[in-house]
């Protein structure tokens, strides 16, 4: 699909944005075709694809679960490897390595973080059911994001989608956290402790130089099972694993067992898992959706939250920051197309409506969940992307003017 690597190095920050904002125009796609599928004739058959049930059996072992689930908690699983793949390399050695690179993106999704939530809470105070929602709008879609960004070609400076990456990352991040603490269901003990066992071997595995990936992926799938039945959702096992996968070059080749995992799933994610994420999840019937609909708790919490919250938290925590003498505005930057920046962080669909997927039982809130993460993300990607349109030919007009 590419070269592997570029300069001894994993393919470096070109091929990246150039694989997230292809996946972020084909999770556009898939999310077309689902709303397409759920408000035609094709309806049924949407929902009857997503409920074939699929079963494992190996033993006493029984995995059975609707399609559905299976992508949720499966392919996801491997959506959050490459997440924490990601993470530890950017802070071993990459954008968030120092507090000096990490200050400002961390600031930023800090507030991001913070203010939607709090916006969703306001709205819903009233609802001790619908606060279950409150970190769904919280979260950023780097690939949607991305895509937005380089639509826009060269007008939008690289240190803008390094800041981008760089906040999403942490968005990640702290979207893994409150999932492992808020969203966990009843615990199993024994499960736990044998998936900790199983972790703990692959940690001595890195400490003895391990270097072959096929004993962290085996060790991997195993982990992922005792994840799946202790109560804690099976996908923090593809976090787990990621960090217990070796950043240390091997010796033969000069390259990480990390950076190659990363190059070999990050096409396979982009192009298969977020698409078949996006188009399981995105699917929302407008029947009898009216502008009270629009108005109701749920919904508006979500679209608010990320529209409102993201670019107010993310923009006014690093206005602070930069004003505070803490950090400085990425370079070549003004302060329009840094705010429209923060505006994209809005756009929150993938991990948005998987946290939405993890705060009910109940298919009732599917709904108004996928109702609010759509209008929320358009409305950020949209305004986002002519902001920064303006801001890009001030830039070209007029580029020793500051905006």
């Amino acid at each position: 699909m590419s070269e592997p690597y570029h300069n001894g190095a994993f393919s470096g920050i070109r091929e990246f944005f150039r694989l997230e904002a292809s996946a972020g125009i084909l999770l556009l796609i898939a999310a077309l075709l689902a709303l397409i599928a759920s408000n035609t004739r094709l309806a049924e058959f949407y929902d009857l694809f997503l409920q074939i049930p699929v079963e494992i059996r190996l033993g006493a072992l029984h995995i059975a679960k609707p399609l559905l689930l299976w992508i949720n908690d499966g392919l996801m699983a491997i959506f959050f490897l490459l997440v924490g793949l990601e993470i530890k390399r950017e802070l071993r050695e990459g954008e968030l390595s120092t507090t000096s690179q990490a200050m400002l993106p961390g600031v930023a999704a800090v507030g991001g973080m913070l203010v939607p939530a709090l916006i969703y809470v306001s709205l819903n105070s009233g609802d001790p059911m619908a606060l279950r929602g409150w970190a769904i709008p919280a979260a950023t879609d780097i690939a949607f994001a991305l895509g937005v960004l380089t639509l826009l070609g060269r007008s939008v400076p690289v240190s803008l989608k390094v800041f981008l990456v760089a906040l999403a990352i942490i968005d990640d991040l702290g979207a893994i956290i409150i999932i492992a603490l808020f969203y966990t269901g009843d615990l199993s003990v024994l499960a736990l402790l044998l998936g900790l066992g199983v972790l703990l071997i692959m940690l001595m595995l890195n400490r003895l130089g391990v270097t072959r990936i096929a004993p962290y992926a085996l060790l991997g799938i195993v982990l992922w099972v005792l994840v799946l039945k202790s109560g804690v959702h099976a996908t923090l096992a593809g976090v787990a694993t990621a960090f217990a996968i070796p950043l240390t070059p091997r010796d033969d080749t000069g390259f990480s067992p990390l950076t190659h995992l990363e190059h070999i799933l990050h096409p396979w994610v982009a192009f298969l898992v977020m698409p078949l994420f996006g188009f399981a999840n995105a699917g929302v019937s407008f029947a009898g959706v009216t502008l009270a609909s629009l108005a109701e708790g749920i919904p508006l919490g979500i679209a608010a939250g990320l529209f409102i919250g993201k670019q107010l938290g993310a923009f006014g925590f690093a206005w602070a920051a930069i004003r505070l003498g803490w950090t400085k505005l990425p370079e070549g930057a003004g302060w329009l197309s840094f705010y429209a920046t923060c505006m994209l962080a809005g756009i929150g669909f993938t991990m948005s409506l998987f946290i939405g997927t993890l705060a009910w039982e109940s298919s009732d809130y599917a709904a108004p969940v996928r109702l609010g993460v759509l209008i929320g993300s358009l409305a950020s990607g949209v305004i986002g992307y002519l902001l920064l349109r303006i801001a890009g030919s001030k830039r070209i007009s007029a580029p020793t003017v500051a905006e």
